[in-house]
């Protein structure tokens, strides 16, 4: 079984950084694009930013040019530098891997940006 393991959540004061890591581990046959997504209180999951098999990478526009996606070549791990954070940031952030034939969820991890 394939499981997601995020990490570096946690309270920061608006305009300050965070760094979210990801660690994907168990058998995967090939990772079609892995990224993050979050989820604020009464409002849908949406996409933050996601990074291709072929390199190629995407965010929101409401976080470009703030947050950077990343994806070692080593292992099955992704990042997501977050820079200039703003309270509207805050969500659980959720880390997904999409593979030839299955999808997969991590548990999410809280970032609460303060005022």
């Amino acid at each position: 079984q394939v499981q997601l393991v995020e990490s570096g959540g946690g309270l920061v004061q608006a305009g300050g950084s965070l760094r979210l890591s990801c660690a994907a581990s168990g058998s995967i046959s090939s990772i079609n694009a892995m990224g993050w997504y979050r989820q604020a209180p009464g409002k849908q999951r949406e996409l933050v930013a996601m990074v291709t098999s072929g390199g190629s990478t995407r965010s929101a526009n409401s976080v470009a040019g703030r947050f950077t996606i990343s994806r070692d070549n080593a292992g099955n791990t992704v990042y997501l530098q977050m820079n200039s954070l703003k309270p509207e940031d805050t969500a659980v952030y959720y880390c997904n891997l999409r593979a030839e034939r299955s999808e997969y969820w991590g548990q999410g991890t809280q970032v609460t940006v303060s005022s």
